[in-house]
């Protein structure tokens, strides 16, 4: 029997927004009932299990942590763009600063369980269906492989939770009431539940719209690097209480942190070693080329097989995602009301290399003096460089910069989109994030760039306007024509590839010393190279953790990075974030830069607690709560 992947969305006849469908009531265990008696239903069944499976994409956010699918209208798609990128030092919402909004996960306790109760119910089932063997052990591998997922979010929320691997009886308290299991015993049983797919899922090639052996070690080189961060680094930020006491969080280590990075190592090499994955476009001509051919890859993941290892697909307008209608220009929005949602800020942007400087972080420079670090605003004082082209400034920047942004007057989908805060007149006063104008020799400038606010995409304190002056670029078709329609998105989803399992490999050999140091300095280089790098530079923890902060940009990895290396309570503490604003300076015709906090926007500090969520219904559940809650 073939079980046809649906591109993870309930399309079969009949199903579609049938919730009930799903709500089985054993009255103890089930083995077969009538959604496993045919192959359809067994279909049925797995299609609703990579539907709601936790993978964390274009659905994902901070209202709901993770998005189970859509509706015709509902929070999940009207969420004012507030992503994930928002809530790190990536980028700003142009409406809101939901970074405050954290923490912001009550909503998925109940819903992982629920969905582990549906991958229990098929665990239940696979012995009694009329399969051949071979076919059984490919659902088991599937179903261990959703386990592992399902209890990889759940560790990363909560620490320990409880291991629930059979659907509970009603009548017995002792199957309903299971106590929360230490963050090791929760760690470890997410990595065997891998090994378990691993094994039962073979060596034969699916495609990456399903599970595989192969994505089974790609999920296992994440997991384990987790482990191994959290492991290693939860003592920069301890916590006290009833939870840490029983080790249900924390509890971990160093010797505990060095087999998770073995684990890392191991899962990434055999992967690595399968010969089935590699780069795409490893070696463009130039940068110009090395931007398009990455840009590409997320347009149309299609386009890299080898790459991309498991995707998320949508397929369906209203049945998508609004990720594309949040991110549109104002000035490319179209029929669509809202648009400019993600503003990438300046410090993402001081993260990218030059080419001409490799190996080194690369701020941009604003003024003639070096100084990067004024986030103050306009001084007249200082000495602006002054730029004829605002794209001037980013002229040698790494190429996945201006894949990844749109920037200043860079060109969207044959447009110029205008992006200026101000003017300097010939007075030397300015006007900066105001509306103004100004005439000379006959031609009319103004402050926003534009005679009217349909005509520009910046600094109008407008929800459809960037507050920072960058856009985001990654992930969008310009063959995408914005409608008034909610969730009409249909461009995939990147769960996993190959580039960031090289970047798990080489953090995991530059933590332990494990592993090959040579050929993670060689994988190290090849991402870079695939990026227009030609010199090659040394594998360095600072070197490999910038590397995947840009060549991951707004794939969601930001904030976990953060978090399980125990670095958001200092990158977040009483932090602003800033933007870069063109001014058009009217004396010289040519455009400055200044740097300034991001208008509107809080100042931010993450509380240690927030590393482990609360969790929900703990008075009902008898369970532990996590501390400081």
């Amino acid at each position: 029997m073939k079980i046809f992947y649906i591109l993870f969305l309930i399309v079969f006849v009949g199903l579609s927004g049938c919730d009930d469908y799903f709500e089985i009531e054993p009255t103890n265990k089930i083995s077969a009932d009538a959604l496993f008696a045919s192959e359809e239903g067994v279909e049925a069944y797995m299609a609703n299990l990579y539907y709601q499976a936790p993978i964390e994409d274009f659905n994902w956010h901070s209202w709901g942590l993770v998005s189970w699918g859509v509706s015709t209208f509902n929070f999940r798609e009207n969420n004012a763009g507030s992503f994930p990128i928002i809530m790190t030092d990536e980028a700003v919402n142009s409406e809101y600063d939901n970074i405050a909004l954290d923490p912001w996960s009550f909503f998925w306790w109940d819903d992982g369980y629920r969905f582990n109760k549906d991958i229990n119910l098929l665990f239940d089932a696979i012995p009694g269906l009329s399969l051949d063997q071979e076919e059984k052990n490919k659902l088991y591998g599937e179903a261990s492989f959703f386990r592992a997922y399902t209890y990889f979010e759940l560790a990363k929320l909560y620490g320990g939770v409880p291991i629930i691997t059979e659907v509970g009886d009603p009548n017995d308290e002792s199957t309903l009431y299971i106590p929360r299991s230490t963050e090791k015993e929760t760690w470890d049983f997410v990595l065997a539940s891998l090994d378990t797919a691993i094994v039962y899922l073979g060596d034969d090639i699916a495609v990456n719209r399903r599970a595989s052996k192969w994505v089974a070690l790609a999920l296992k080189s994440r997991v384990a690097l987790h482990a191994a961060s959290v492991a290693k680094y939860w003592s920069r930020a301890p916590l006290s209480g009833e939870a840490v006491n029983n080790e249900l969080v924390g509890g971990m280590t160093e010797e505990d942190a060095q087999r998770y990075y073995e684990e890392c190592i191991s899962a990434s090499e055999q992967l690595i070693n399968s010969g089935l994955y590699s780069l795409y476009c490893p070696y463009p001509a130039n940068p110009d080329e090395a931007a398009e051919n990455y840009r590409q890859m997320f347009k149309d993941p299609a386009l890299a097989p080898e790459e991309v290892i498991f995707i998320r697909g949508y397929t369906l307008q209203e049945h998508g995602h609004a990720f594309q209608l949040w991110a549109e220009t104002n000035q490319t929005k179209e029929s669509w009301p809202f648009g400019g949602r993600f503003n990438p800020i300046i410090e993402l942007v001081d993260a990218y290399e030059t080419y001409s400087d490799p190996g080194h972080s690369a701020p941009v420079i604003t003024t003639a003096d070096g100084d990067y670090y004024n986030y103050n605003g306009y001084d007249p004082s200082r000495n602006y460089l002054e730029f004829d082209n605002p794209l001037d400034i980013f002229a040698d920047k790494d190429a996945r910069l201006k894949a990844s942004l749109i920037l200043p007057m860079s060109e969207w989908k044959g447009q110029q989109i205008i992006i200026q805060g101000g003017i300097i007149k010939t007075d030397g006063s300015l006007i900066i994030e105001g509306a103004g104008q100004e005439t000379v020799d006959g031609n009319t400038y103004y402050s926003f760039g534009a005679a009217t606010e349909n005509l520009h995409s910046g600094f109008l304190h407008a929800a459809t306007h960037t507050r920072s002056g960058f856009l985001v670029r990654k992930f969008l078709s310009e063959d995408f024509h914005p409608k008034a329609i909610w969730a009409s998105c249909t461009s995939d989803w990147i769960e996993i590839r190959y580039a960031e399992v090289l970047l798990n490999y080489m953090e995991a050999v530059a933590e332990s010393g494990q592993g090959d140091i040579v050929e993670a300095a060689n994988y190290l280089n090849a991402i870079r190279r695939r990026a227009g790098h030609t010199t090659d530079i040394a594998l360095t923890l600072e070197n490999v953790l910038r590397e995947r902060r840009v060549e991951l940009v707004f794939e969601n990895k930001r904030y976990w990075d953060l978090i399980r290396r125990r670095e958001h309570h200092t990158e977040f503490n009483n932090r602003d974030r800033h933007a870069l604003v063109p001014v058009f300076d009217l004396r010289a015709m040519k455009y400055i830069f200044v740097r300034q906090k991001v208008t509107g926007s809080s100042t931010w500090t993450f509380p240690e607690h927030n590393y482990y969520k609360p969790i929900g219904g703990n008075t009902v559940n008898r369970l532990i709560q996590n501390p400081q809650y």
